[in-house]
């Protein structure tokens, strides 16, 4: 993916409500370029550009921008994962071997589980969220061959 334009990206902060600090809007450029990471992966992303911003200070600009709707959070095994893709919802695809997570389209047609049977006393239903789970194509090798000898 490519990167905004820091102009763009403090634009985007601000009109969130939001001063534009350096770690706001180096996150949000990281995040733009390298969607699904953990807050610790952010903070080695913009180490050097900012090597005094500690890994506490990464997590509340992850948290704020997620509060404003600039990031959205993605609950993983782990540690949670941040994406600035917000603006529909969305599913994931995940490895259950190198963890890694991919966008997937909504899912179409009949999708019963995404219907909910009855409430549970919750009638405005907001969204779904949907993560798969799956081995990527890097790897089923060895995922194969680990469940082989348990066949």
């Amino acid at each position: 993916m490519q990167r905004m334009q820091e102009a763009d990206l403090t634009d985007q902060v601000r009109r969130a409500g939001m001063r534009a600090t350096p770690g706001r809007v180096a996150a949000l450029d990281f995040l733009t370029a390298n969607p699904h990471c953990t807050a610790a992966e952010v903070h080695a992303g913009i180490a050097e550009q900012l090597p005094s911003l500690s890994m506490q200070s990464v997590h509340n600009v992850v948290n704020d921008l997620t509060e404003k709707g600039l990031l959205r959070r993605v609950d993983a095994p782990g540690a949670a994962r941040y994406e600035t893709r917000t603006d529909d919802n969305h599913h994931h695809i995940r490895c259950v071997v190198c963890h890694r997570i991919e966008d997937v389209d909504c899912v179409t047609g009949d999708a019963p589980c995404l219907s909910p049977v009855g409430t549970s006393g919750m009638p405005v239903l907001l969204s779904a969220d949907v993560t798969f789970q799956a081995v990527c194509t890097e790897c089923v090798g060895a995922w194969e061959a680990s469940h082989a000898s348990t066949a």
